[in-house]
């Protein structure tokens, strides 16, 4: 059993797996909540998660002092499409510049396959917004999954992800993925907050950005690893 073990180890590397376990996770979670989505009538769970953001009695009026909500769209921004664009169009051009067009293709291709994903998503569901409390945010589209929550997901795990391959140790690669999925939580969770997402849409678009992101993640490491030049450090990303 040890020998096993051992030659399972050898060939299947602990972050590969990990990978996909949560592209496995994402898209049972993903699944579970779009039946959940596709109820007439609201869950428990949305409604009480929403109504907790709120002054109790007034639903117009969210919790904590003056400044919160500002700083909270400040935050939900950092989801938006012009940020998001902005990251993934510098971090290519970028790439591209140093002469790694695969990694650049890879984000690319992340990135905008995830758009197209969520997009289609949105329409599969066409869950409306949510009505229990006023929207402190102009929003025009469906509702699930979370095109924040999802978007910001695929970028910045994606880009996450490329960046520590260049981390000298692994402490920083571990800093850089930890601020990758804080600033992915802290998107999320500034939609329920402005009123204009069920709390199930942003776990979904949670479940579904990090399993495309991992899932890419997968097949660039996989392509990457047969560049000459660019596969050489892959044993970092």
């Amino acid at each position: 059993m040890r020998n096993l073990l051992a030659a399972l180890r050898g060939r299947i590397e602990f972050k590969v797996l990990v990978a996909w376990l949560i592209v496995a996770g994402g898209l049972w979670g993903f699944v579970e909540l779009m039946e959940v989505a596709r109820d007439a009538s609201p869950h428990g769970f949305d409604t009480a998660i929403l109504l907790a953001f709120r002054t109790p009695g007034d639903p117009a009026t969210p919790i904590g002092p003056f400044w919160m909500e500002g700083v909270v769209r400040d935050i939900t921004g950092l989801g938006g499409t012009a940020i998001l664009t902005f990251l993934t169009a510098a971090s290519i051009l970028y790439l591209l510049v140093a002469r790694k067009p695969r990694a650049a293709l890879f984000v690319f291709a992340a990135v905008a396959g995830g758009q197209v994903l969520s997009s289609l998503l949105k329409l599969g569901v066409d869950r409306p917004r949510p009505d229990l409390v006023s929207h402190l945010a102009d929003v025009h589209t469906l509702s699930f999954p979370s095109g924040h929550a999802m978007l910001s997901a695929v970028t910045y795990l994606t880009l996450g992800s490329l960046l520590a391959r260049i981390m000298p140790d692994r402490a920083s690669r571990i800093y850089v993925i930890c601020i990758a999925v804080l600033l992915t939580f802290l998107i999320g969770l500034s939609r329920i907050y402005l009123g204009v997402h069920w709390p199930t849409d942003v776990l979904a678009g949670w479940c579904a950005g990090a399993a495309w992101a991992m899932l890419c993640w997968l097949i660039a490491r996989w392509v990457l690893r047969r560049g000459s030049n660019e596969g050489k450090s892959n044993d970092d990303a």
